[in-house]
């Protein structure tokens, strides 16, 4: 797909090492450097990444003449770059890290500035993706009068997702959705975002002043909520449970893959959902700092890397991974309960969870009732669930020889020794076993139920 990205670059230098005394000067950690790492940061990291997961991507943007900026173009090579000369440094922002903990930021070229000047070749740019992020840094080249009327004009044509900065200016009214964080929305509106309700307030209010289509507040390790305006029901959209050291880069993540999921037609809440997970999967890989590496060339679904980290992290810990698995098409107080057990007999659960189009395989043209996406949310809004993981064949043997679960767990109506799991579970020394059956609850009986009152 062809992506266009405007907004402010910079130069994101990651110094990391460890630290094992202080300095006699002062009470100051001194932190052995052990890499350096030097990326493009802002617009130029949502390029970046774009271009790694294979877009053709266009960068509008200005650039410094200087060392930082020749640093910059050279490391967007796959990136088409569209720039006028910014006139002033390029802002270079060094992260101090030791032991897994930020140290300090060191901040060289941030300045204030004039708007930049724009030139035809960007202005022509604009309106030639499929689909257009706005990476606004407060470098005010959003701005700019023209290319606000150039940005205005493509977004009525394809879907325009603009990430807002605190300094930067208001978003321009054919925006599809804006993503501020929020803590950018509670700044905005003076509405404290701490809850639900305050987020879906402060959305509200954004929609309104700005006159945008729609505003997703993204809510850190709790998901996002998206709200269309007055009126409109928010919906809010849960995050897997995942570990990360290091946040940086996950708005511009979620701002990237919902411009793809638009940019390719998918809805506003169903790209919105798929965005969530994918700046979940993006931090549990390793987050910026994966970036470094070079792509696999098969990559993992954002499901599997979710499942997999959390299996990960329970084994450091010497503890035991349980799975379990199914439809799960309208959840019960049957499946809450065994979910319960299964979860107690060790130290994380993972739901290996069959697809729709497994489902239908198995169920019939008229199931799921429930889609994919929506069961997902479901079972991870359950307090004994960790992470749940996708599989599109008829049995989940497949993923389980990828997470390799110590235990597998069914209900108490399977014979544990006649699982046809327990013989791919013995291949790296694992056991199924069951849990006790609450007889009465099922999901067809449900549907059936469901099916003669409507």
């Amino acid at each position: 797909m062809r992506i266009t990205v405007v907004g402010d670059v910079l130069l994101d230098v990651d110094l990391v090492g460890s630290a094992e005394r202080f300095s006699p000067d002062g009470p100051v950690p001194v932190v052995d450097v052990g890499s350096s790492i030097r990326r493009p940061g802002g617009a130029g990291l949502v390029a970046a990444m774009l271009a790694r997961d294979g877009h053709d991507v266009t960068l509008v943007t200005v650039l410094g003449e200087d060392a930082p900026g020749q640093e910059i173009r050279a490391a967007l090579a796959d990136v088409t770059v569209v720039a006028a000369t910014s006139g002033a440094p390029t802002p270079v922002k060094t992260r101090l890290r030791a032991d897994g903990h930020p140290i300090a930021r060191i901040d060289e070229g941030c300045a204030p500035v004039d708007v930049p000047r724009v030139n035809p070749a960007m202005l022509d740019a604009v309106g030639q993706g499929s689909a257009i992020i706005v990476a606004d840094y407060g470098r005010r080249l959003s701005e700019n009068a023209e290319l606000r009327r150039a940005l205005d004009a493509a977004g009525r044509r394809v879907p325009l997702v603009w990430d807002p900065h605190p300094r930067g200016a208001t978003p321009v009214p054919s925006t599809r959705v804006v993503t501020p964080n929020s803590s950018e929305a509670a700044r905005a509106t003076g509405v404290a975002t701490d809850d639900v309700p305050g987020a879906a307030a402060a959305a509200e209010e954004l929609v309104r002043r700005w006159g945008c289509h729609s505003v997703a507040v993204t809510l850190g390790a709790r998901g996002a909520l998206l709200s269309e305006g007055t009126g409109a029901v928010p919906l809010v959209v849960s995050a897997p449970r995942v570990r990360a050291e290091d946040p940086c880069g996950a708005g511009d993540r979620l701002a990237a893959s919902l411009a793809v999921a638009l940019g390719r037609g998918s809805g506003l809440p169903e790209a919105l959902r798929g965005a969530v997970a994918d700046a979940s999967a993006y931090l549990a890989a390793g987050g910026v700092a994966a970036l470094a590496a070079p792509p696999t060339p098969t990559p993992l679904p954002r499901d599997a890397v979710t499942a997999l980290t959390v299996a990960r992290e329970a084994r450091q810990t010497g503890g035991t991974v349980v799975a379990t698995g199914g439809c799960f098409d309208l959840l019960h107080a049957g499946h809450a309960h065994a979910l319960s057990a299964a979860r107690a007999l060790g130290d994380c659960l993972i739901v290996c969870l069959n697809s729709d189009d497994s489902v239908r395989r198995l169920k019939g043209p008229t199931r799921p009732i429930m889609s994919e996406a929506d069961r997902v949310d479901l079972l991870l809004a359950l307090e004994c669930v960790d992470a749940v993981i996708v599989f599109d064949e008829d049995t989940p043997e497949a993923v389980l020889r990828q997470i390799e679960p110590e235990l597998w767990v069914k209900g108490g109506d399977y014979v544990a020794a006649d699982l046809p799991e327990a013989a791919v579970l013995a291949e790296w020394g694992g056991r199924a076993v069951t849990v006790p059956f609450h007889p009465g609850r099922s999901s067809s009986a449900l549907a059936d139920a469901i099916a003669k009152v409507s």
